[in-house]
């Protein structure tokens, strides 16, 4: 039934309620089931990284057109999240809401996060040696690959600070996708909600930890094993350890963003805000 602005639509009082609800229940998830969902959003964030890389692998498309169809290709990760079902660790900063209301223990918000990071990056991995496998870089005459290796060696060159920022940057928009598409009622609502703050985050170039455990390993593995060295790009950045602090910057930067940028701020304005009268 529509709420009373006549928009068929979940008002942001009613989504804070959600979300919260939402919170105690992905909290209190039985670690097998946790675990399993937690995979299963690590290996949809790979199918949407590899969708990306595929898009953005033709050196004729116009810069800016190859990072909006790019970004919109990447979308599919958050869309196979959210409708299929799935637990992944960037989105489930959310669980701070429910946190900070009281109705679930701060044990149970780190455990939430610690198996399902875990849980995805078991799933991201497990795609990256999938696709690997598969030879899917090698298509376009190894345009592809060389687009892998180009964009992990990018990604791990950059300061801590700046991965920080774009991390936070980033996750604020993947939290907003959440929030509108947890405003939604169909399917077609949730996905028309996730394509555009996700599609500027990514044409934007910001950075979210459990996508990077799949691009920044596969390029890792296509040139440290299969010696992929995209002519003009200085492959001497793209080691472990850089890798490991693109993380992890990335990871801080994503837990800032999503639970006090977005889950903090509408948190802190609608908890305890009259309700809209339905009807």
């Amino acid at each position: 039934m529509a709420n009373k602005t006549g928009i068929d639509l979940y008002s942001p009082a009613e989504i804070v309620d959600k979300l919260e609800n939402v919170g105690v229940v992905k909290a209190n998830l039985a670690f097998r089931s946790m675990a399993m969902l937690g995979l299963l959003a690590g290996a949809f964030i790979g199918f949407g990284g590899l969708f990306f890389v595929l898009m953005t692998s033709d050196p004729g498309v116009p810069w800016a057109m190859s990072r909006l169809v790019g970004g919109v290709a990447f979308s599919l990760g958050l869309i196979l999240v959210v409708v299929a079902g799935a637990e992944l660790f960037t989105g489930n900063t959310f669980l701070v809401m429910a946190w900070a209301e009281g109705r679930i223990s701060l044990g149970l918000l780190l455990r939430n996060w610690a198996i399902v990071y875990g849980a995805n990056v078991v799933g991201a991995l497990a795609m990256v040696l999938l696709v690997w496998a598969s030879h899917h870089p090698e298509m376009n005459h190894g345009a592809i690959a060389d687009n892998y290796v180009r964009i992990a060696t990018a990604k791990v060159s950059a300061p801590f600070s700046a991965i920080f920022v774009k991390g936070l940057l980033c996750n604020a928009l993947v939290c907003l996708a959440v929030w509108l598409a947890y405003a939604g009622r169909t399917v077609t609502d949730k996905i028309l909600a996730i394509l555009f703050p996700v599609s500027a985050f990514v044409a934007a170039g910001f950075e979210h930890c459990i996508a990077n455990f799949y691009l920044i390993p596969m390029g890792l593995l296509l040139h440290l094993v299969d010696g992929v060295t995209p002519e003009g790009v200085a492959v001497g950045a793209l080691t472990i350890p850089a890798a490991a602090t693109n993380i992890l910057a990335a990871t801080l930067g994503n837990i800032v963003g999503g639970s006090v940028m977005v889950a903090g701020v509408y948190y802190v304005t609608f908890r305890g805000a009259p309700r809209l009268p339905r009807g």
